[in-house]
């Protein structure tokens, strides 16, 4: 009994923080297909909410960092802080960090900037940050370093990494 318990304690913990892919799970499959639907009827519903900017490698280019032409040197390009989500569609992990980022997004709007880039479309931008695990999440200060945080953390530490890190300067 005792080794279930500890056995236990180490399996759940590692089966949330680990992405993986479902296979050959049809009844898994058909509940994702029905979220999938429901959630495109929510963001039509929904137009008007502040969401997460998904950014490709030009779009990146433009508003956060452009690493061609500085690319010995942090330069930001933002007037606001930005989180920036490093993600993958079927990393379950991922899944439970987006309505957190959707939340943030609406929570900081004209504050912080929330972006999203999904590591399998964008490689090259996974490849210059180091991207090895995901979810992975890049805090972007107005002025000075960011910093990476890996793997889904609780929605509280989101918020006082936002609140303690990226507004520490931009209090009035």
């Amino acid at each position: 009994m005792n080794r279930l318990v500890i056995l236990l304690g180490f399996l759940i913990p590692f089966s949330i923080l680990s992405c993986s892919t479902s296979v050959g799970n049809e009844e898994h499959d058909v509940k994702n297909d029905k979220q999938e639907v429901s959630a495109s009827k929510d963001k039509e519903d929904d137009a008007d909410v502040t969401k997460p900017e998904y950014l490709t490698l030009e779009t990146f280019k433009e508003k956060v960092w452009d690493f061609e032409e500085n690319p010995q040197e942090w330069v930001y390009k933002g007037e606001t802080p930005c989180v920036i989500d490093f993600y993958a569609d079927w990393c379950k992990p991922c899944k439970m960090v987006a309505p957190i980022m959707d939340e943030m997004a609406q929570k900081y709007d004209g504050k912080v900037k929330i972006y999203k880039i999904d590591t399998d479309k964008e490689r090259e931008l996974a490849g210059i940050f180091r991207v090895r695990s995901i979810p992975s999440v890049l805090f972007v200060p107005s002025e000075g370093k960011p910093s990476m945080q890996a793997g889904a953390l609780p929605r509280d530490s989101y918020v006082e990494i936002i609140e303690n890190e990226l507004l520490k300067n931009n209090i009035n």
